[in-house]
């Protein structure tokens, strides 16, 4: 059983809203203000101040165009669209905090590793070693038909794909620059040693690199690395690349299952299992006492819609559930899009059989996540429950209403959990900032742990500089 606190991090999308349906009907939400980076530099203040550990961005190249063949029901409920870039969101926010850090989805399928690595060394310099990398394959067969592919790649080959874009990346952050190759030597008019950069020479199945980085090594080289992945396929890329897993279930019991799962899968990649963090995506509607929260529950759920809730599912799955009856059980269908979404409802919960409508039920308020409703002290007992029996080291907090979800969990929640020791208490003002990699495993770990194929690389290029020419 854990007793650490849980790490706590925002959940949103650089878009009116994200997971709850309707939830931009609310009235003050403020997800109109998505184009404002005012807006984003207050949320990232308001996070820093309540001592949250970071801000994590989901992201998509495509549009929700499945539901009855179309995008009409998407666009009416504002599922996830319009939906901008948050790579470049991510600088403004880190010039007005100090500990906030920050994970950004960016897809690996549509972009070349060599630009990747950039832009991720750049975003850590930047923020100072406050960024992590959620690896996502995409799902989006409308992101595949608008960058030129008439489909999107299968499952299984994004996946392959995948771990030769990682080699390639691993390459360049650990091993195209030594240590000290910048010198800024004004006497020899050497600002970089050219004998500390080298060139990868990288020839593969997907990519060919033969260069060497763009960049000079970061605070943390490689980005912290997430990822989401429940498929086989999934999950055994999770077990290698991954140090932290973001899971999507609909319970406590759901998520333990899957964590076991994910931690199996490190010990067969040759990695300590309790090294991989494991982030649950929950949404909270906290109020004086249950009562007040459960009727909170329900004026949120009078703005959802059965259409704006199965139009993301259609989205993230490439299942049209319009074709079906509501009320008719839903089995577990192969898909090119997120498997994970469709086996967590068909197969996952062995105590549960789905139909079209209970799935759209669930989503509605916090998608794929569960939700917590009631007081701070039902709050705080649920997320320790979910902590003990799901084998969770954080969460990952989505809203009902931007940000006003994110207030209340702060006002009234937060200091309940900090009572409880079930996040951490609030830090020294004068406390020196972490890197990302340092808030999940200490001060003083900047760089992947042992046992991970960033640092086997890091490792193979330090014992090269040390062969005799």
């Amino acid at each position: 059983m854990k007793n650490q606190p849980l790490s706590l991090f925002a959940f949103d999308i650089l878009a009116p809203a994200h997971l709850t349906s309707g939830s931009w009907r609310n009235e003050g939400d403020q997800g109109h203000r998505y184009t404002d980076l005012g807006y984003w530099t207050g949320v990232a203040k308001m996070l820093e101040d309540a001592h949250f550990d970071g801000i994590f961005f989901a992201d998509t190249l495509g549009y929700h165009d499945v539901y009855e063949g179309s995008a009409d029901a998407a666009l009416r409920d504002a599922a996830q669209f319009p939906v901008d870039d948050p790579t470049l969101l991510i600088s403004g926010m880190a010039a007005v905090t100090k500990h906030l850090t920050f994970g950004v989805t960016c897809s690996l399928t549509y972009d070349q590793p060599y630009l990747m690595a950039r832009k991720f060394s750049t975003l850590d310099h930047l923020t100072g070693g406050r960024v992590g990398w959620n690896i996502v394959t995409s799902y989006s067969e409308s992101a595949a038909r608008n960058l030129g592919y008439t489909q999107q790649l299968s499952h299984d080959e994004r996946y392959d794909l995948a771990e030769e874009y990682m080699e390639v990346c691993y390459k360049l952050w650990e091993s195209s620059f030594d240590e000290d190759a910048v010198v800024r030597d004004s006497a020899a008019a050497t600002y970089v040693d050219p004998s500390k950069v080298h060139p990868i020479n990288h020839s593969g199945k997907y990519f060919s690199v033969p260069g060497f980085h763009l960049c000079e090594p970061s605070p943390q080289r490689t980005p912290v690395l997430f990822q989401a992945g429940a498929s086989p396929k999934g999950m055994a890329f999770a077990g290698k690349h991954a140090e932290s897993v973001f899971i999507n279930t609909t319970s406590a019991e759901q998520a333990g299952r899957s964590a076991q799962k994910i931690r199996q899968a490190a010990t067969e990649a040759g990695r300590d299992p309790e090294g991989i963090k494991i982030v649950a995506l929950i949404t909270v509607i906290v109020a004086p006492t249950d009562e007040e929260a459960a009727v909170k529950h329900e004026q949120y759920r009078a703005n959802t819609t059965v259409e704006g809730a199965l139009a993301r599912f259609g989205g993230w799955t490439g299942i049209d559930l319009s074709v079906y009856d509501l009320d008719m059980p839903l089995k577990s269908i192969e898909t090119r899009g997120i498997q994970s979404i469709v086996d967590m409802f068909s197969k996952a919960d062995p105590d549960r059989e789905w139909t079209p409508r209970q799935v759209a039920d669930f989503l509605a308020i916090g998608g794929t996540g569960s939700t917590i409703v009631g007081s701070p002290a039902t709050v705080a007992a649920e997320l320790r429950r979910w902590r003990d029996v799901g084998d969770i080291d954080g969460i990952n907090l989505s809203y009902t209403t931007k940000p006003g979800g994110w207030e209340q969990f702060i006002e009234l929640a937060l200091p309940e959990l900090r009572r409880e020791g079930l996040v951490s208490g609030r830090r020294a003002e004068d406390q020196a900032p972490l890197t990302l990699r340092e808030k999940l495993y200490g001060p003083g770990h900047q760089r992947t742990l042992q046992g991970h194929p960033a640092t086997r690389q890091r490792e193979q290029q330090l014992s090269e500089a040390t062969i005799p020419a």
